[in-house]
């Protein structure tokens, strides 16, 4: 014992119960000063984490909705784009058939009217060909016959006639 009364690393009742005190008294500041403020920011940070992952959620489920509705409004939109696309179409070849029977129409008039105009240059060369038909008759029956088919009365006459038929035919 006589060690242990000159160590000072050994403490006697007295230092005992004076550092047991002082330690209760430290503890007990600890306690009720500073541990409270500690557990207060604690627990506000516990709030603020569980507010987090609240808002957390909700912003998922908002986004789900929202995605959601975005889906719907694509599908909607691409349904009603169909229906625009074909009423387009339909419209596109009403017009398309509209265009057809006018173009159709006016080539038939076209056609009837240069068919007319034809017809009509054709029997005006005819007549003049069939009024032009009686001297050159004649000519080609001078040439052929060797004398002048004009002046002799019978076929003069007969070439008159087919003159005057020329000319009622036109």
């Amino acid at each position: 014992m006589q060690l242990a009364e000159g160590n000072f690393l050994l403490p006697t009742a007295g230092t005992f119960f004076s550092c047991l005190i002082i330690f209760l008294i430290v503890l007990g500041v600890i306690w009720f000063f500073v541990v409270p403020p500690i557990q207060k920011v604690l627990d506000d940070r516990d709030k603020m984490i569980a507010k987090t992952a609240e808002d957390r959620r909700a912003a998922a489920k908002g986004f789900e909705d929202a995605e959601a509705e975005y889906a719907a409004g694509i599908t909607s939109a691409r349904a009603e784009a169909g229906g625009i696309r074909d009423e387009a179409r339909a419209t596109g070849r009403a017009s398309l058939e509209e265009q057809k029977q006018r173009a159709t129409a006016e080539a038939d008039a076209v056609t009837r009217e240069k068919t007319e105009q034809l017809r009509a240059a054709g029997e005006t060369a005819a007549a003049s060909a069939r009024g032009d038909l009686a001297p050159l008759s004649a000519s080609l029956a001078s040439r052929v016959l060797g004398f002048d088919v004009t002046q002799d009365p019978a076929l003069k006459s007969k070439l008159d006639e087919l003159a005057n038929e020329a000319v009622v035919k036109n």
